[in-house]
């Protein structure tokens, strides 16, 4: 089990779907870090050797911010939004959506699941 930035990635797939599994990089930067390395993309992660794991990990320490360090300046990004009081900021607070899609109906996903509210029924005709 091969284990770069404190994740383990799995041993089967193509390096380039393998990167992935961390959080911070996706397929565009998977694949710049295969060429750069020198490491083809269609590469197994079982058939790397020590070195150039090693080469992974150092490039990806080096140029990339990853996992706990992205999360966190991403969480502090959100908390200083709503420390200021601005717009986002309080739509983050309440759970509503930020970029200003309609709340009146949709919206589920950052809402929750439906409330009922007491009284409001629908009249039968």
């Amino acid at each position: 089990m091969a284990r770069i930035a404190g994740v383990n990635i799995p041993t089967g797939k193509r390096v380039e779907i393998a990167l992935t599994y961390i959080h911070g990089i996706g397929r565009t930067t998977a694949q710049k870090i295969c060429v750069q390395v020198g490491i083809p993309p269609e590469r197994r992660v079982f058939d790397l050797t020590d070195d150039e794991l090693s080469r992974i990990r150092d490039m990806i320490d080096r140029d990339h911010q990853v996992e706990g360090d992205l999360r966190r300046e991403h969480a502090m990004n959100v908390k200083r939004l709503m420390d200021l009081g601005c717009y986002r900021g309080l739509r983050h607070r309440r759970g509503l959506p930020v970029r200003g899609q309609r709340t009146h109906t949709n919206a589920r996903t950052r809402k929750g699941p439906a409330k009922a509210i007491a009284g409001k029924k629908k009249a039968v005709k």
